[in-house]
């Protein structure tokens, strides 16, 4: 299944605290399990003003549609191409 990467653009989201990452993502698994099985939420990083999400989804549209219903933007949404890390030195 296509890979994306999400860039949602939320000034300050580095600042929350754990009970509002909490609400956060279960939001997200709520509109998760109502979307069905298709759409996956693998993980996030936070930083300042931003989050970058990694999400498995057989299309951009679903993503989109995901982001929408859980209230989150998705400024940029980019498929996955290829993974490399150290080891594709090897």
């Amino acid at each position: 299944m296509p890979q994306f990467v999400i860039e949602r653009e939320m000034p300050g989201v580095g600042s929350l605290g754990p009970a509002d990452l909490k609400g956060a993502s279960q939001t997200s698994c709520s509109v998760l399990r109502d979307l069905g099985p298709e759409i996956q939420w693998v993980h996030s990083y936070v930083t300042d003003d931003k989050i970058y999400c990694i999400y498995r989804a057989p299309s951009e549209d679903l993503i989109r549609q995901h982001a929408e219903t859980a209230g989150f933007p998705a400024n940029n949404i980019q498929e996955v191409r290829s993974v490399i890390d150290p080891t594709t030195a090897e």
